[in-house]
């Protein structure tokens, strides 16, 4: 097993949740030896030509990886582990919410579709051109421990405020056993000043999730310039804000650090792929998803 490869225990939680094999045609080569593979690729930010041999064919690799980008099997999976990891209690409901911008490489330029204008293609893809170049912005919302619960690919000059309630609407957590519907509400939500706005403190209150934004110098003036009509402060909490930092510690992976992708779904599925791995750290030792009681 090389530097980066699934453990063992990794692996037994991670194959019952697997597509199976086709019942007609030609089968599938081992998907543990190609997911480690598409592991290489994306950790080292290598060109698929030249991951290592002992992963098989580029090719099956290559091809694995835009298949299940395509038809949501990464994100499906992130899903999987995630309700696995709360199988334990292994998930803090204290989420935090943050953006990072992503330089795109020259090569994940040139995705657009004919029929569409330079607007629309942005927005499909992911991927924003500004003074400093090719740009691609990826918004989180992880849980207090800075494992992310949804992420969301956006041009890079999107606003971050604007994402988080859309951030909000991609977590589904299944119950433990599959009983009843997914949760889809933290407790509450940590995020920086990039996210004051009264639409999003207006969301937060409507699905009852407590929010710790601080108000910008701005808002703050605007809100006292108008007097008794600017209402009273929102609610903050210095020392549950001290936390934060956790969601600003993930997506190392040069994969995802620099966006090689040139189609915005498989871009999106490169985060989804890093996550699902650092939730099945936080699976029991051995697992099986079969187990579930």
């Amino acid at each position: 097993m090389a530097r980066g490869d699934l453990s063992n225990d990794e692996w037994t939680a991670l194959a019952p949740l697997l597509p199976a094999q086709p019942a007609r045609g030609g089968q599938w080569r081992d998907h543990r030896q190609v997911i480690n593979g598409i592991c290489w690729v994306k950790r080292t930010g290598s060109p698929w030509r030249d991951m290592p041999e002992r992963y098989g064919p580029f090719k099956t690799a290559h091809l694995r990886f835009t298949r299940w980008a395509a038809d949501g099997t990464w994100a499906m999976l992130k899903r999987q582990v995630i309700a696995l990891a709360e199988l334990d209690d292994g998930i803090e409901w204290d989420a935090q919410a943050d953006a990072t911008i992503v330089r795109a490489h020259q090569h994940a330029a040139g995705g657009r579709k004919k029929g569409l204008t330079v607007a629309e293609t942005q927005a499909r893809e992911g991927i924003g051109r500004s003074p400093g170049g090719l740009t691609t912005k990826i918004h989180t919302l992880a849980d207090g421990r800075g494992r992310s619960l949804a992420t969301l690919i956006t041009p890079g000059q999107a606003a971050d405020t604007r994402q988080l309630v859309a951030l909000l609407d991609l977590v589904r957590v299944p119950r433990p056993g599959g009983i009843g519907q997914p949760r889809t509400r933290p407790d509450s939500v940590t995020a920086d000043k990039a996210y004051s706005s009264r639409a999003n403190r207006q969301a937060l209150r409507g699905k009852h999730i407590r929010a710790t934004i601080p108000e910008p110098n701005d808002q703050i003036a605007n809100r006292k310039r108008r007097g008794a009509r600017g209402g009273s402060p929102p609610a903050f909490d210095p020392i549950a804000y001290r936390r934060r930092n956790q969601v600003e510690r993930g997506f190392h992976w040069r994969g995802v650090a620099t966006r090689y992708d040139k189609l915005g779904p498989n871009y999106q599925a490169t985060p989804d792929l890093v996550e699902m791995l650092d939730w099945l750290r936080a699976v029991p030792d051995g697992h099986d998803p079969r187990d579930r009681t």
